[in-house]
């Protein structure tokens, strides 16, 4: 089973955001090495808009 990065700081439903957005990006051959940063800053701006505070 591949190990799947945990993003700190974020819920489980974000979790799962960036897994699906990382997956679609190496998918479709978007961002180059770059898929997982993009998908891990996408979730965290997200996350940082909803108001949460780092680890909550």
């Amino acid at each position: 089973m591949p190990e799947k990065k945990h993003l700190r700081g974020v819920s489980e439903k974000e979790q799962r955001q960036y897994e699906h957005i990382k997956k679609e990006a190496e998918k479709e051959g978007r961002y180059g090495k770059r898929a997982k940063e993009v998908a891990a800053r996408t979730v965290m701006k997200q996350h940082r808009e909803e108001g949460h505070k780092k680890g909550q």
